[in-house]
């Protein structure tokens, strides 16, 4: 039996940020759907909570962060409910007994109701992958670390604008005591 009690948190795998024509589109986001869907199903299928994060802005952009406001400024912006782009991409489309978490800023936690929902859950573990490294990723996992909370990041189902960032920023959450694992290696290791 699992000796900790597992979630896992699919981290903005929406269509403006996968999709190869958004506006957003993340390189490699696409490439990781079939990684993420095995780790999805490996978690419906124990019967595991499983969170999809996913990001809402408002259309005029006002609650955006600064560096990402010429989205709205200079182009229709990205992720605004209502819109086809702030849908999770068909391939991982939440179950009705799945958790859709809205958030307004890189981390997961800020914010918002993450942590109570874990607490009530009785996780203490999170099995963290989507899109991108450098900021939701990272800033969610740090998050995390610092709610105590065992993190893993599922490297094979995660994806950053290059294989150079995504390393770096593997190295560095390895070096905060992260445990860095492929999906085949979770599920047989981990799961069992």
């Amino acid at each position: 039996m699992l000796s900790e009690k597992y979630a896992l948190m699919i981290i903005d795998m929406q269509k403006d940020f996968v999709l190869p024509d958004a506006p957003l589109c993340i390189a490699g986001a696409a490439e990781t759907l079939p990684r993420i869907g095995e780790l999805l199903e490996a978690f419906r299928v124990r019967r595991l909570p499983v969170i999809h994060v996913i990001r809402h802005h408002r259309a005029d952009g006002v609650d955006v962060e600064g560096i990402r406001e010429k989205y709205f400024t200079e182009g229709p912006g990205f992720a605004v409910p209502g819109t086809e782009g702030a849908e999770i991409v068909d391939e991982l489309t939440p179950l009705a007994n799945e958790y859709v978490l809205v958030k307004r800023r890189f981390s997961a936690f800020m914010q918002t109701e993450l942590d109570f929902i874990l607490r009530r859950l009785g996780v203490d573990h999170l099995v963290v992958c989507g899109t991108q490294w450098p900021v939701c990723i990272r800033t969610t996992i740090f998050d995390a670390l610092a709610l105590g909370y065992g993190v893993t990041s599922i490297v094979d189902a995660t994806s950053a604008s290059s294989e150079e960032v995504a390393q770096a920023n593997i190295r560095d959450i390895k070096a905060m005591g992260v445990s860095c694992l492929e999906v085949n290696s979770f599920i047989r290791d981990c799961l069992f």
